[in-house]
C-alpha cells in the first residue's frame, strides 16, 4: 500500500483486527517449544507499528491540530495521544526528521527491522555521516543497543566539523532534572559535557570505594549501584559541611517543600487506607521521615481535618498563606485535565477576574501552568465548571462557561464537573 491513499476507516479496521487478535491471545496456549519464535514475531509486529507511528508523527505536526486543541507544541500533543512523556514525543519527531536523509534506515524501519531506540540512534548518526549508514545497520543487526549507541556517538563526533562548537552547545544545553517513578522513588537525570561527567565520576569513585570498604568491614554486601547512590548523597553532605578556615559551622541542609500528611496518620505512626504522607513534587515518605523533616526542614505543613480555610474570604488580590497551602493540598498540579505540570510551575488563577469581584476565596481559585494560564488570559479558553482536575476548552466549545444557558448554575456550583474531582463532565 506504499503511496496509496489510506483513510481513517482503513486504519481503524486494522486496529479492530489487531484488538481482536490481542484479546484472544493466550500465552499459556503457546507450546513452550514455540514460545521464543512467537515472541520474536510479536516483537517484529511491535517494531512495524512503532515505525509507522514514527513516520506519522510529522503529519500530526503539519496538521496544526495541536494548536486548536490548546497544546504547547506538536510534541505535547503527541505525548498526550500516545501516553508518553513529551521528551519521548520530541525524540520521535527528531527521528522522523533524520529518517528523511537516511534512506536505508528508513527502509529498515518500514520493514520492522529496527526498534524505535535503534532507529533514533542510527538515523541521527546516518544524517551526520551518510557514508556510515550501512556499517551502522550491520552493527544494529549484530550488536546490542548500547553498542549501537556507542558507535553512533563516535560517528557523530567524527563527522562534526567543529568539535569546539559541539562542546559549547552541549554545555549550553546542560541540564539536571529529578522525578518520581511509579514506586514513588526519587530519580535524577543529568546531561552535560563529558569532562564534567568524568570529574563527577572521579569524585564518586573515591567515595564508592570508601563506602565499599566500610561495608565489607561491617560484614555487609550490596551492589555497586547502591554504593554509588550513597556516595552521591555523601558528596552532597560533605559539600554542605565543608568550611573555609575560621568560618563558623553551617547548619544542616534545609529545603522548602509541601508536606501532605493526615493528622491521624501522623499521630498513629503509619498511614492506612487513603491517607497521605508525601512531599509534593518529590514523592511519598514514611511517617518517621515526615516527623524528622518537621524538625529540621522548612516545610509548609498541611494537615487534613485541621483548620478549614475553604470558606475564608479576604479582599486582597493575592491568596493568604493559608489559602496557598490549602490550594497546594487540593491541586498539586495544573487544574487542566491531562496536564501534569507540578506545583512548582503552576500559577494561581482567579476563575472570575479579581478586578470584578475584589475578593479572593479558595473556591474561586485554580492552579494553572504558564501555558494554560496564557490560554485562559489571552485566548479565551476556560476550565469547564467544577472543581479539581477538569477539561479546559476553547471559547467556541459547548462546555465553555460563557456558552452555558442563562439559568445554569455558576461556575463550580452544582455542575456535573464538580461531582468528583478529576471527572470530566
Amino acid at each position: 500500500m506504499i503511496g496509496q491513499r489510506v483513510s481513517v476507516g482503513d486504519v481503524r479496521s486494522q486496529e479492530r483486527s489487531l484488538a481482536a487478535f490481542c484479546a484472544a491471545f493466550d500465552p499459556a496456549a503457546i507450546p513452550l517449544s514455540d514460545a521464543a519464535e512467537v515472541y520474536e514475531s510479536l516483537a517484529r509486529m511491535e517494531r512495524l507499528l512503532a515505525g509507522v507511528k514514527v513516520r506519522m508523527a510529522p503529519r500530526v505536526s503539519e496538521s496544526g491540530v495541536w494548536r486548536s486543541r490548546g497544546h504547547r507544541s506538536a510534541a505535547d500533543c503527541l505525548a498526550r495521544l500516545a501516553g508518553v512523556s513529551t521528551g519521548a514525543a520530541q525524540q520521535e519527531l527528531a527521528t522522523a526528521e533524520h529518517l528523511e536523509s537516511a534512506p536505508a534506515t528508513r527502509e529498515a524501519v518500514r520493514r520492522g527491522e529496527l526498534s524505535v531506540p535503534q532507529a533514533a540512534a542510527l538515523a541521527e548518526a546516518a544524517a551526520a555521516d551518510p557514508a556510515a549508514e550501512t556499517r551502522l545497520l550491520n552493527t544494529a543487526k549484530k550488536g546490542s543497543l548500547r553498542e549501537l549507541r556507542d558507535e553512533c556517538a563516535r560517528v557523530k563526533a567524527a563527522a562534526d566539523p567543529d568539535a569546539d562548537a559541539r562542546y559549547a552547545r552541549i554545555r549550553r544545553e546542560r541540564s539536571l532534572r529529578t522525578f518520581c517513578d511509579r514506586d514513588g522513588a526519587w530519580n535524577l537525570h543529568a546531561r552535560g559535557p563529558a569532562d564534567a561527567g568524568a570529574r563527577v565520576l572521579a569524585r564518586l569513585e573515591t567515595v564508592i570505594d570508601e563506602l565499599f570498604v566500610r561495608a565489607r568491614t561491617d560484614g555487609c554486601r550490596g551492589p555497586r549501584e547502591a554504593y554509588a547512590f550513597d556516595a552521591l548523597v555523601a558528596l552532597a553532605d560533605r559539600w554542605a559541611s565543608s568550611l573555609p578556615p575560621g568560618e563558623a559551622p553551617r547548619s544542616k541542609p534545609r529545603f522548602h517543600g509541601l508536606l501532605r500528611v493526615d493528622v491521624t496518620a501522623l499521630t498513629r505512626g503509619h498511614v492506612e487506607g487513603d491517607e497521605l504522607c508525601e512531599i509534593t513534587g518529590v514523592g511519598p515518605v514514611p511517617i518517621r521521615v515526615a516527623q524528622e523533616l518537621l524538625g529540621e526542614a522548612m516545610l509548609d505543613l498541611v494537615i487534613t481535618r485541621g483548620t478549614d480555610v475553604a470558606t475564608a474570604v479576604h479582599l486582597g488580590r493575592q491568596p493568604t498563606a493559608a489559602q496557598k497551602a490549602a490550594l497546594l493540598w487540593t491541586q498539586p498540579t495544573c487544574s487542566r485535565l491531562g496536564c501534569d505540570q507540578t506545583w512548582t510551575h503552576a500559577q494561581i488563577d482567579h476563575r472570575t477576574p479579581w478586578a470584578e469581584t475584589h475578593e479572593t476565596s479558595l473556591a474561586e481559585l485554580d492552579r494553572l501552568c504558564p501555558h494554560d494560564h496564557r490560554l485562559k488570559t489571552h485566548a479565551g479558553w476556560a476550565l469547564v465548571p467544577g472543581t479539581g482536575k477538569r477539561l479546559m476548552v476553547p471559547p467556541d466549545h459547548l462546555l465553555h462557561p460563557a456558552n452555558a444557558p442563562p439559568n445554569a448554575p455558576p461556575n463550580g456550583a452544582g455542575s456535573p464537573g464538580g461531582a468528583r474531582d478529576g471527572d470530566p463532565p
